[in-house]
């Protein structure tokens, strides 16, 4: 069998790293383990890959990360000289490897005659994505799985916006990927050419100093922190990641002063130690937080994931407990934040625009509109939201005030074109501030924005479907969904169904409306009674998402809809399959 005969082509293999070898001495007479490393190649995506870390071409090493700079290099070969010569920024977190991924590439540019600025250390993914414009470099690099489990690792590709490349550029990208099948014979320059060549360049305090000059500018009531900040009791972690570099500076910087970190998982260490997954949206990463809030009476609990571009928070209630955010209701009170403060500072653009994704709570469009602040609403990934920005750059149309998705992503400033924790950090401090100085905690906060404007329940339900065969399930699960021409869902009529993919709307009545945003394999269903589901299968994980919004007059009408909403998932799944 062809996976067979690339496993021992890898074993004959000369000059592999140790642990490489290790993996495919441990990996004899485990067909079901050389099946999943040697089963094709990692997919790679518009958002670059990820995947376990090990030997295989299914697997991250230094070979599939060779495999997908030369995409990069050979795409950089086809530009003018003088954009060739921009060069590329590398940053990596705190992953095993990460660090070794990065030079890798570094060498692979270096032998395409292609300059890098790679970071002393590790580095959030906000701050590559500054990089590249701060530097002018024409593209990115960042080595990063983000919240996924300690055997993962990733890479992903910027473009010159600091956003995610955009697709004509990406889709090249890829193909030439495509075309590098042979991974033992790309070739890379040598550390000690690269230097000897002037085609590296350290980078790190000069960078960060520039980074947060401009977070400066991410909080709006200076004298809101000057007054309330050095009160206000909050514990911030950065989970073993790259949050500590930047992020306890900038709160520094902005006039935070009475906060506590959690000691134990300020270490980076690749093991995330202390946690199951580091992943702020679990409320398990909160443990030590919470201990440690208990302790100071902390009134927030703030946690960044190992490349600090998600955030996620976990509140005190009124009987003292913590209750954790999700991701749309921490982007509901920031954006509520923005819009009440910069409108009390007669700063609030008549053409100020949010934007969000199509699978993000519609409280934000409720609350955007009672200021006439325009919502946009984009597909999932947010480099729709930096393309969006990049478009009001030019066409001076509409004024940035905020994008956000529901998978605890935030953007506030546009120094950066991707989500931001750092940024978001310093501004949840602010809104806890707000709250403080007016006799209430962020939970309050959150209250009265359910009580003046509805209250707005949601929930992903992620079916996965791991191995060799998962693609082929979900692509299935697709199809049909797709092909059931869906009427009811719930006991409720579907009164429009929107085909991202086929570019339509569909209306009950059958009339149909285009969809002007990019094709992508999405399903959005409207209900009769406000809800939506919306289905996507995800990019970079084997897991179809499924999610509901719904809302009600009371909590408990919201949250027994979105109960019922949630066993009709179920339901529908195993239709499907």
């Amino acid at each position: 069998m062809i996976k067979n005969e690339i496993y021992t082509q890898w074993k004959q293999a000369s000059n592999l790293p140790e642990s490489i070898k290790l993996d495919l001495t441990e990996m004899d007479n485990q067909e079901n383990i050389i099946e999943d490393a040697f089963n094709g190649f990692l997919s790679f995506g518009t958002a670059g890959m990820r995947g376990i870390m090990g030997a295989g071409t299914n697997r991250i090493n230094i070979f599939t990360i060779r495999q997908a700079t030369e995409g990069l290099a050979k795409y950089m070969d086809t530009l003018n000289n003088a954009d060739k010569k921009r060069g590329v920024a590398i940053s990596f977190d705190s992953r095993y490897h990460s660090k070794e991924f990065a030079y890798e590439a570094a060498k692979v540019l270096g032998h395409h005659n292609i300059h890098s600025y790679v970071f002393d250390g590790i580095r959030p993914t906000p701050e590559l994505s500054f990089a590249v414009r701060h530097l002018n470099a024409f593209a990115g690099i960042m080595i990063t799985a983000s919240h996924n489990p300690k055997q993962y690792n990733g890479y992903k590709i910027y473009g010159e916006d600091g956003g995610q490349m955009p697709p004509e550029a990406s889709d090249m990208i890829t193909e030439f990927v495509r075309q590098t099948s042979d991974l033992f014979s790309i070739q890379t320059m040598p550390e000690r050419d690269l230097r000897k060549n002037n085609l590296i360049k350290i980078i790190g305090e000069d960078v960060d100093e520039a980074y947060l000059t401009e977070a400066k500018s991410v909080n709006i009531n200076h004298e809101l922190i000057k007054k309330t900040g050095k009160n206000l009791k909050f514990v911030y972690t950065p989970l073993h990641g790259t949050g500590k570099v930047l992020a306890r500076r900038a709160l520094q910087n902005a006039g935070f002063m009475n906060y506590d970190i959690v000691a134990e998982q300020t270490i980076s260490d690749p093991e995330f130690p202390t946690v199951k997954f580091p992943n702020p949206e679990f409320p398990e990463a909160f443990d030590l937080s919470i201990k440690l809030g208990n302790k100071t009476a902390a009134d927030i609990l703030i946690a960044t994931d190992p490349d600090a571009d998600r955030l996620g928070a976990a509140v005190r209630q009124p009987d003292g407990n913590y209750e954790l955010m999700s991701g749309n209701q921490i982007a509901v009170v920031l954006m509520d934040y923005i819009l009440k403060a910069k409108q009390a500072h007669n700063e609030l653009p008549s053409n100020g625009v949010i934007v969000k994704s199509i699978v993000s709570t519609e409280l934000a469009s409720k609350i955007a509109e009672s200021y006439n602040i325009k919502t946009i609403n984009v597909l999932t990934g947010f480099k729709f939201i930096a393309e969006q920005i990049k478009e009001f750059e030019e066409n001076h149309s509409h004024t940035f005030l905020f994008g956000f998705e529901e998978s605890f992503g935030y953007l506030i400033k546009p120094f950066v074109r991707d989500k931001d924790a750092i940024q978001s950090t310093m501004l949840l401090a602010e809104v806890a501030a707000y709250y403080k100085e007016n006799g209430k905690t962020v939970y309050d906060g959150l209250q009265d924005i359910y009580k003046k404007y509805g209250f707005y329940e949601e929930k992903t339900v992620s079916k996965v479907f791991e191995g060799p065969n998962g693609k082929n399930k979900m692509a299935s699960i697709m199809n049909n969904l797709r092909n059931s021409n869906l009427d009811s869902f719930g006991n409720h009529k579907v009164i429009s169904t929107e085909d991202f993919q086929e570019s339509i709307k569909i209306n009950q009545d059958g009339k149909q409306e285009s969809i002007s945003l990019p094709k992508s394999n999405v399903l959005k269903y409207w209900l009769e009674d406000g809800t939506w589901l919306a289905v996507r299968p995800s990019g970079t994980e084997p897991k179809i998402k499924f999610y509901v919004g719904t809302n009600g007059k009371t909590k408990d009408i919201a949250l027994e809809k979105l109960n019922t909403f949630e066993n009709s998932v179920h339901e529908l799944v195993n239709k499907l399959i």
